[in-house]
């Protein structure tokens, strides 16, 4: 039996007023870095299903960028969003990639796999295997992720068709039926970053945090602060970190 992946289309019309009441019947569990997608995607959670029914899991997996991890932290504790941080040691103890790394941040194409250096494999299965096992035992029926396959970096674990396969497999495990939300899943950066404005998301997305190398300021270098930036230029919106600037 297949189950629908909930997934949003392109449009982000809809979303110009700033009320919380929620569209959607239920309570959310969104997979929060502190990143500007996740940031995006914890307002679309709160505008989808209200006030009060949307908590948020961030993930300490030994990245190279744990700054993420405190501007997740502020972002939810502005957005009076209750944050879970659940460490995984796993990733110490894999093949090293440029994100759990400690040598020099190398973010080119892995000539073996043609895959980003930056590609952590099994990353975005474990963290919503282990949301989704967070949400059964809290009865949250939808997990919410900011995966993205129009603007991914080469991620297979961000294509639609692992993101359906997941939940589906997640049913069946969990005897729960979850639904994966994925809002920017067809969006480009800049749509995506025309969603966050019309969220009244761009304040908080001044603390987010992008940099691969964990800067702040952000390195303007890397594979994550250049798409970043594209998406703020296409939208034709000013980059509000350049705005605030420091975490502190």
């Amino acid at each position: 039996m297949e189950f629908p992946l909930a997934c949003s289309s392109n449009s982000i019309s809809g979303f110009g007023s700033q009320r919380r009441e929620g569209s959607k019947v239920g309570r959310a569990l969104v997979i929060f870095s502190g990143g500007q997608d996740s940031t995006t995607c914890l307002y679309w959670a709160l505008r989808t299903f209200g006030d009060g029914n949307v908590f948020a899991c961030t993930f300490d997996y030994g990245q190279r960028h744990r700054i993420e991890i405190e501007a997740a932290r502020k972002i939810a504790r502005s957005a009076n969003v209750p944050l879970t941080l659940l460490p995984i040691d796993t990733f110490r103890h894999l093949q090293q990639n440029a994100l759990t790394g400690t040598g020099a941040f190398d973010d080119s194409i892995n000539p073996e796999s043609h895959l980003p250096k930056t590609f952590v494999p099994g990353r975005n299965i474990i963290f919503l295997t282990l949301a989704a096992a967070f949400a059964y035992d809290h009865q949250i029926a939808n997990l919410v992720t900011g995966v993205a396959q129009t603007d991914y970096s080469g991620y297979p674990d961000c294509r639609q068709e692992t993101i359906q396969s997941l939940q589906q497999t997640l049913h069946l495990a969990m005897e729960s039926r979850f639904e994966i939300h994925t809002p920017l899943m067809n969006l480009s950066k800049a749509e995506t970053v025309m969603l966050a404005q019309k969220l009244g998301a761009m304040e908080a997305l001044a603390w987010s945090h992008t940099c691969y190398q964990g800067l702040r300021p952000p390195c303007g270098q890397c594979s994550a602060c250049r798409l970043r930036a594209k998406g703020f230029e296409e939208a034709g919106i000013p980059e509000p970190l350049c705005r605030i600037g420091d975490m502190h």
